[in-house]
């Protein structure tokens, strides 16, 4: 099989397309003959080396046909998403024409959506949902503010927070992108200088933190006593928060929590059953979420379509079709 692998740590530059012999599925397994994988920061994270030792072959998601599942449940032939499982991390992932993953993380689908398309849904909206519902509890009527919201993550939980009828104020670095996070949901848009809590955003009861660390503590300023405040990622870099002292930091009751999808999702702590995937399937279908993705590369366009994701100038989820 063709796949894309690792040649060594490092920039964009060092995934290779190349020839592996095609993997065999164990008991518990399905084999997957991959038509398009999205593409996530944790697998640049993961080819840069900064997650440590990883398999040759990244990809933490794919969308397409059953080649084999040596338990008879699923047909060959039937269209499914899988997401996770140990993917790019200890198994072999996505970036190939074949791929094996654990059957808890295979979700057979029917959809009209082409494989591009379809393959923009499953890491990133069930990250948005289980980071909205499983740590910051949001209910409808509540307001939440999404730091980091044009990213990927950001575009997909601002969907899934207004779709279930919260208020959402979301933050962008860019004023040319406030258009869009109103026309994908946002009742509010503000301009992220790093410093939003002196903006005075009103009553915030949660925030959905994608920047990170660079901003944590402002975070923790932003969000009403007795509020959440749940990071999800690192797009303002991976350096940890100097000095961070729980006592003059944390705000009493505020509740600080994380969440890493790339390591805990569809696990039997964090069971993929939790996620209703072929309903968020639907919604993006229907229109109801506005999945569609930014761009699409070609298999042999890898290096690029990497170097545009680091860039940050994507506008959101970013897609390789296989076929």
């Amino acid at each position: 099989m063709k796949a894309i692998i690792i040649s060594s740590y490092g920039g964009p530059e060092v995934l290779t397309v190349t020839e592996l012999p095609d993997p065999v599925p164990a008991a518990g397994e399905v084999l997957i003959a991959v038509r398009a994988f999205g593409l996530n920061h944790a697998e640049g994270y993961m080819r840069s080396g900064v997650f440590g030792e990883v398999t040759k072959v990244t990809g933490i998601e794919c969308a397409g046909t059953v080649a084999a599942d040596p338990s008879g449940r699923l047909a060959e032939g039937t269209a499914v998403v899988a997401i996770l499982g140990g993917m790019g991390r200890t198994r072999n992932g996505s970036y190939a024409e074949l791929v094996t993953v654990p059957a808890g993380n295979v979700v057979q689908v029917s959809t009209t959506l082409p494989w591009t398309d379809l393959v923009a849904v499953p890491e990133v909206y069930a990250t948005a949902l289980a980071g909205l519902r499983q740590n910051l509890d949001l209910r409808p009527g509540q307001s939440v503010l999404i730091r980091g919201a044009t990213s990927a993550l950001g575009q997909a939980a601002v969907n899934v927070a207004a779709e279930q009828g919260a208020t959402v104020i979301a933050t962008t670095r860019s004023p040319d992108r406030a258009a869009l996070l109103e026309r994908i949901g946002a009742t509010t848009v503000l301009i992220d200088d790093g410093r939003l809590a002196d903006q005075r955003p009103g009553v915030v009861d949660c925030v959905f933190d994608l920047v990170g660390n660079s901003v944590l503590r402002d975070s923790l300023r932003i969000v009403r006593p007795r509020g959440r405040v749940c990071q999800l990622g690192f797009l303002g870099g991976l350096e940890p928060v100097a000095d961070f002292n729980p006592i003059a930091d944390l705000p009493s009751g505020v509740q600080f929590s994380f969440y890493g999808s790339a390591f805990v999702l569809g696990s039997s702590e964090f069971p993929l059953t939790e996620i209703p995937l072929t309903e968020m399937i639907g919604k993006a279908e229907s229109g109801r979420y506005q999945a569609k993705p930014a761009r699409v590369f070609g298999f042999e366009e890898i290096v690029e379509a990497h170097r545009v994701m680091e860039s940050g100038q994507a506008g959101g989820k970013m897609t390789v079709s296989v076929t």
